[in-house]
């Protein structure tokens, strides 16, 4: 599967990820995205990659040019190199550059319906638009958070200028080129210490990152500074479908998104291209997944290839396996904790008899959920087990997709359950369904079954 994963181990700015993003493109895909950009705001704005290095690393700094300005010079003076992103930016006021020389800040205070409005106009997809929209749903819904006033109310004085709607849209359309099948980032390093902003000195992160940020695993680290701006917080919230460490992955390329300030460590930040896929490579007798293996050049006389050989896995799920060992609990109370975690959603629980400490039997329970449910199971297994701890390991899963259909038999109608997916095709007859109409017909449980198996074969 196609996967993009963001590494963001010097923090994230709408611009850096513009630049790590624009790295992986081709030649002629750049050429047209450059074209693409440059034609929204013609005569006002224009953006131009330009060859940075950073501590022996290069890779790409988006610079925009607003009036005859470049960003760096128009505008906020911190690490995001985001004019306008984050709180340092003081628009309509004079301040220093970061050689020292006095410099104008645009005086630009756009609404939260006039920036959709805004978006809504722009020459792009609707895709495009809506991921845009997305974005800055979530920058005016945290800021109205840190304010305590309405969405409408916010005018986006510190992220709504050009150069800002611009580090959003880009992002939106690079992504848009590169459909990665999804996308990963790690942890947000979020810098420390303070932040100036028109309001005051704030601490880091900005009451409006931590808003966006919320669930987000992020950490404060050494560095002081604000490393993640709002927009880059937003961009990474709105289309990260998962934070956590590197993945399995063959990685084809990688783009580097450079800051401005420097640092001890590198100030960048970096997107890896590639495919993921932590199964191994198959024989080709067996199912191929989203690694496409090759396939045999000949095949034995009188011997076809499988409509399946080809299909390829739309889906890799991250999930999460909770177990423990338990030896001094009853098989009714162990059976009543099964019963509430699979009442509570789990995708499933079992248990594995398995030999403990000076071989006494015992029983290994396995609850595996989605990773946003983790605590809320910890604390029902913690509940309602006599373990006082639990180990957690990621692990990654495909599966079919499944629907539930009635068939007629001569017993009645019976629910079965349809998995498809990959060129497969599968039916099984649910137990209640079957159970029920054995009893009531008195016939064996097989005769039901049977007879919804036939029923489920010749209409699926």
């Amino acid at each position: 599967m196609k996967t993009l994963f963001i590494e963001c181990n010097m923090g994230a700015a709408g611009d850096m990820l513009m630049g790590a993003l624009f790295e992986l493109l081709a030649e002629s895909e750049q050429r047209s995205f450059l074209e693409t950009m440059n034609g929204l705001f013609p005569e006002k704005i224009m953006l131009s990659p330009v060859p940075s290095e950073k501590c022996g690393i290069w890779g790409t700094k988006m610079d925009i040019v607003i009036l005859g300005q470049t960003e760096e010079g128009a505008g906020s003076t911190h690490h995001a190199q985001e004019k306008g992103h984050g709180h340092s930016g003081q628009h309509g006021q004079e301040s220093h550059g970061p050689h020292g020389h006095a410099v104008h800040h645009h005086p630009l205070h756009v609404s939260y319906p006039e920036m959709l409005a805004q978006i809504d106009s722009l020459p792009i997809s609707a895709a495009a638009k809506s991921h845009a929209k997305a974005v800055y749903t979530l920058i005016g819904t945290a800021e109205s958070n840190a304010h305590h006033t309405d969405i409408s109310q916010i005018h986006f004085h510190e992220v709504g200028t050009l150069d800002a709607l611009m580090d959003v849209v880009g992002c939106c359309l690079l992504l848009e080129t590169l459909s990665p099948e999804q996308v990963i980032a790690s942890p947000i390093h979020v810098g420390s210490g303070t932040v100036r902003c028109a309001h005051g000195t704030l601490p880091v992160p900005a009451p409006a990152t931590a808003d966006i940020l919320r669930d987000v695993p992020i950490y404060g680290g050494s560095i002081e500074g604000e490393l993640c701006t709002p927009t880059g917080a937003a961009l990474l919230k709105h289309f990260a479908s998962q934070f956590i460490a590197m993945p399995p992955m063959a990685v084809e390329k990688t783009g580097y998104g450079m800051g401005s300030k420097d640092f001890p460590a590198a100030n960048c930040l970096r997107a890896f291209w590639g495919t993921m896929s932590i199964l191994p490579v198959p024989s080709p007798r067996q199912l191929p997944g989203s690694y496409a293996p090759q396939a045999p050049a000949e095949l034995p006389e009188g011997e076809t290839r499988p409509d399946f050989y080809t299909e390829q896995f739309h889906s890799l799920d991250q999930i999460l396996e909770l177990s423990c060992n338990l030896d001094d609990m009853s098989p009714e109370a162990v059976s009543y904790a099964l019963g509430l975690l699979l009442d509570a959603g789990a995708l499933d629980v079992f248990t594995t008899p398995v030999y403990m400490k000076k071989n006494r039997p015992g029983l290994l329970l396995t609850c595996l959920c989605n990773l946003e449910e983790e605590s809320r199971f910890s604390r029902l297994i913690l509940t309602h087990t006599s373990t006082r701890g639990i180990r957690i390991q990621p692990c990654y899963r495909r599966a079919l997709d499944a629907q539930f259909r009635k068939v007629r038999t001569v017993y009645g109608e019976i629910t079965v359950k349809i998995s498809t997916g990959y060129g497969l095709s599968k039916c099984k007859p649910e137990y209640e369904d079957v159970a029920a109409a054995a009893k009531q017909c008195k016939v064996p449980f097989g005769k039901v079954y049977d007879a919804a198996m036939a029923a489920c074969r010749k209409e699926y």
